[in-house]
């Protein structure tokens, strides 16, 4: 593959061997190249893939035989300019498949997933980068997600518009993706900070934020929540307490984290890993940072912003020339 065509693979987990692939030619000059930045949605036997410049395709996931395709920016009349491309990650919610075109009059939309076709579609503004994330507040079913200005709340069924959040600093680029601890919403941005929402009976954001903390301000990295603890990068590894009002528990420092970092987290474990490969085992429950092993999974200079995946004991990572497939059992 190269930066004209599109490719999504998929291997055979016990050997790589290639199972099936898609490829199709794409034009265009994104930062970072043209390749698809969206995280592949799974869903019964379909596997739904979005590239950078707005093309989705269904396939079977055993065999990556096409069963629908759409041009989201053709389809929706998406005019808007593309720096970073389509990154948002597909979601199916309740028969819905959640995609943000970015259109005046689509800037969000529910297909249905066998076929492709338009169930609704919600006036909004251009697409922002982060995924959707689905909860049901004040008993209302709702996905929640970013446009370019906003964030947005939606029934997953009908697409009706259920509140609307404008952040008190604008100009954010809305990449880390909203997320939930008990009964609240967690949102962080490079220009509004981190900041602790409460939903009223209705299942309406409350403006008014319960707590914020400027010390983790992150632009392109998701923090993750472990327990009552946040966890994120800016600059350094932070640990806030959520119960405590986002109180910084600790922060540490690597020189990874610097730069674009990857976490993933267990119940008591938290796995860091920069872009160079460089790879942290963390103590998630420790009232300091504290490594408990460190490591290296590759040795590459290009950048790695692909996010890790972890499936049992393995962990597989994608370079800028291939996937490696790497054990997590103890020696």
């Amino acid at each position: 593959m190269n930066d004209s065509a599109d490719g999504f693979r998929c291997f055979a987990v016990d050997d790589g061997t290639e199972v099936w692939k898609l490829s199709y030619p794409v034009k265009g000059d994104l930062d970072y190249g043209n390749s698809p930045r969206a995280t592949p949605q799974i869903h019964g036997e379909f596997v739904y893939l979005m590239g950078a410049f707005g093309h989705l395709h269904c396939l079977k996931l055993a065999t990556g035989d096409l069963v629908w395709k759409r041009d989201l920016r053709q389809d929706f009349q998406v005019t808007s300019k593309m720096v970073w491309g389509h990154a948002s990650s597909p979601l199916v919610v309740d028969d819905r498949l959640i995609v943000n075109p970015g259109g005046p009059e689509a800037g969000f939309a529910g297909l249905e997933p066998d076929t492709g076709k338009v169930i609704w579609k919600t006036e909004g503004d251009a697409a922002a980068f982060a995924s959707f994330i689905v909860t049901t507040a004040g008993g209302r079913r709702q996905v929640i997600g970013y446009d370019a200005t906003s964030l947005v709340s939606l029934d997953p069924k009908t697409g009706e518009k259920l509140w609307r959040y404008v952040p008190a600093r604008p100009r954010d680029f809305n990449v880390p993706t909203p997320m939930l601890w008990r009964d609240k919403l967690v949102l962080t941005s490079e220009n509004n900070g981190t900041r602790l929402f409460a939903f009223d009976a209705d299942g309406r954001l409350i403006n008014k934020p319960l707590a914020e903390n400027d010390d983790l301000a992150p632009d392109t990295h998701s923090p993750v929540v472990v327990g009552d603890r946040l966890f994120g990068v800016w600059d350094a590894l932070y640990c806030l307490d959520l119960n405590k009002g986002l109180k910084t528990i600790w922060s540490g420092e690597n020189k990874m984290f610097h730069q674009y970092t990857s976490l993933i987290a267990s119940s008591d474990r938290l796995l860091a890993m920069g872009i160079h490969g460089d790879v942290l085992l963390i103590d998630a429950t420790a009232d300091k940072f504290q490594a408990i092993s460190t490591g290296s999974v590759v040795e590459d200079d290009s950048g790695l912003f692909s996010h890790p995946a972890i499936v049992g004991d393995r962990m597989y990572v994608r370079t800028s020339s291939d996937i490696r497939c790497i054990s997590l059992k103890s020696a």
